[in-house]
């Protein structure tokens, strides 16, 4: 979505970023749509952000560090669920296989941050994890979300099989209805 601006996110209940970030010219449009209640869902590359970024908000936002590491090529990782009791987990398996991404770590880690819950963590059953580049330890949640902003993050996306899964793709609808389900307007699922 180029050339955001506050006016034109306001037509929108739930913004969704696929490998997405805005520009510097797009970013405090951005801010003032999340802070008045705008929905997020982003995926894998959407919350990449380092040392170069300058975004501090961004941060805050997100409930973590800038991007540590990731492994590489893409490959598939076992998932383990960190609660079965929010409405974006409750009908997944304690763990599953992901499909073959690549996937980012973040430091610190948003498990730290007390606005954030963490839904789903890479294992570390998978480590080391990745052939040129490897991680070898860490916390590594997947998806989460900050309880300050409606939004959802989820660390998948890269490449061709980010939607060939069945039990990803139900995490995927699930994290899409749950935050279109929090719209302060109300929950359109209920009417």
């Amino acid at each position: 979505m180029q050339g955001m601006t506050v006016d034109s996110l306001k037509q929108y209940d739930v913004v969704v970023w696929l490998n997405f970030s805005p520009g510097r010219n797009e970013r405090k449009a951005f801010q003032e749509y999340m802070e008045q209640g705008g929905g997020w869902v982003g995926f894998h590359a959407a919350a990449y952000n380092d040392r170069n970024t300058q975004w501090p908000w961004y941060n805050e936002f997100l409930g973590c560090g800038p991007f540590y590491c990731n492994n590489w090529p893409p490959q598939p990782v076992l998932v383990e669920c960190d609660t079965q009791e929010h409405p974006v987990t409750r009908s997944l398996v304690r763990e599953f296989v992901a499909p073959a991404s690549e996937f980012y770590q973040w430091n610190p880690s948003p498990r730290l941050n007390p606005d954030v819950e963490v839904l789903l963590s890479l294992s570390p059953k998978n480590y080391p994890l990745g052939i040129k580049d490897v991680v070898n330890f860490g916390d590594f949640p997947l998806v989460w979300t900050n309880k300050k902003f409606r939004m959802i993050y989820l660390n998948m996306g890269h490449g061709d099989e980010g939607f060939i899964d069945a039990t990803q793709n139900l995490l995927f609808v699930n994290a899409f209805r749950w935050v279109v389900s929090r719209d302060p307007k109300g929950d359109p699922f209920k009417k």
